[in-house]
């Protein structure tokens, strides 16, 4: 092992870079992506430096490795991305400020709103079934309503 590990050269690493490319394109998680980074950086400090044995290579690796995903969690922190639709999988949140019809009386400023093929829990004011009411906001998947 120790003699496969003393003939590694550049190419190696640049092989080892591919292979994380590829991984973090089949399992998005962008932690593949900076380890891919710090090897071809090492590859490309081995192909500079072709003496400089495999042990200091492992150590440039794993510490450009850190480097790599400090830097890379302050450039793009997880979570950033910004979305055309941010209500996409908040379906409760697509329904704030539109209108719709009461299922059920609210009795005790709780009850059931008619949304489309569906029926949610609601909370507001005491109101009569089939009154039109307004959706204000969502606390988890009750509609806060008030009437139009």
């Amino acid at each position: 092992m120790e003699e496969f590990l003393a003939n590694a050269d550049h190419w190696n690493w640049w092989v080892l870079a591919l292979a994380m490319f590829v991984i973090e394109l089949v399992m998005p998680g962008v932690i593949f992506l900076w380890l891919a980074i710090a090897a071809s950086l090492t590859g490309a400090l081995t192909w500079i430096i072709p003496d400089l044995g495999w042990e200091l290579s492992f150590v440039t690796f794993a510490v450009l490795s850190v480097i790599a995903i400090i830097i890379g969690r302050k450039v793009w922190p997880p979570g950033s991305v910004d979305s055309e639709d941010p209500t996409l999988n908040k379906r409760a949140e697509q329904y704030v400020g539109q209108t719709f019809t009461l299922d059920s009386a609210l009795k005790n400023g709780r009850g059931r709103l008619h949304v489309g093929d569906g029926s949610w829990l609601a909370r507001g004011p005491d109101l009569d079934a089939g009154t039109k009411v307004k959706v204000v906001a969502v606390d988890g998947s009750v509609l806060e309503v008030e009437p139009v």
